[in-house]
């Protein structure tokens, strides 16, 4: 059988976790080991596909792991023809999982997007005196001949929606990361999703993070919606995937 790889954990002995349902089949979670770090594994017969099921799985036992060690989350999908391939790349990697994991010690991952609420957006689309009179149907934009116009408007939309995140990151984003071990910025919805941020946080420092949230929250919430979430394993700030399928 296959073995499909959550994690990596600083572990020298052998672990068991429970089982865990994938393709419909249910095996036991344990560990295989090189050194001072252990893989988290279960076995699987064919390829693992990323249904619903199986995304949730794969979260949940990463989740379930991270309530006792400090993880290096796999991303969605690393399967291995055996054991024994999956403790090569372990050799190969040793070094990096133990830089990792001295990294991340202690270290969790949480979510932050904030949502531009529409009765702002549309205040300061009226505070515009050009997009005001497009919203207020003045411009006839099937009119050839305002063709010129409307690239002028959409740049004018554009650099609207393009200051309002500015000024998200100016307030809200650059606070937070001060507070932070390291910050990721992902890709935003134009004109809804103005903030899209992942920060790794020390645990020690995770209630003075939620407060500085908090406190934010207070000054923006007539603009804007706050979408907290957490804590998650540190997925926005490892990238193993690439790097195992390089090494093999």
């Amino acid at each position: 059988m296959s073995v499909y790889v959550f994690c990596v954990i600083p572990e020298k002995n052998r672990q068991k976790f429970g089982k865990v349902t994938i393709n419909g089949q249910e095996n036991e979670i344990y560990t295989i080991h090189h050194q001072d770090t252990a893989m988290v594994v279960t076995k699987v017969t064919d390829e693992v596909l990323p249904d619903r099921k199986n995304l949730f799985a794969h979260q949940q036992t990463i989740s379930k792991v991270m309530q006792h060690y400090t993880v290096i989350p796999m991303s969605f999908g690393n399967v291995f023809h055996s054991e024994r391939d999956a403790l090569l790349i372990a050799k190969h990697l040793q070094q990096e999982f133990e830089k990792l994991l001295l990294q991340l010690e202690n270290k969790i991952e949480v979510g932050l997007k904030i949502i531009a609420k529409q009765d702002w957006m549309d205040r300061l689309t009226k505070e515009d005196p050009i997009l005001s009179e497009w919203k207020a149907g003045n411009k006839d934009i099937d009119n050839p001949a305002t063709f010129y116009d409307q690239i002028h408007l959409g740049e004018r939309a554009q650099n609207l929606v393009l200051g309002i995140e500015r000024k998200v990151e100016e307030e809200i984003y650059r606070p937070l990361l001060e507070l932070a071990e390291a910050g990721k910025q992902n890709n935003t919805i134009p004109g809804k999703v103005v903030l899209n941020a992942a920060f790794l946080i020390d645990r020690n420092k995770e209630d003075v993070f939620d407060q500085k949230v908090n406190d934010l929250y207070e000054l923006w919430k007539e603009q804007v919606e706050f979408k907290y979430s957490g804590p998650w394993p540190a997925y926005n700030f490892v990238n193993i995937r690439l790097r195992i399928e390089g090494k093999i």
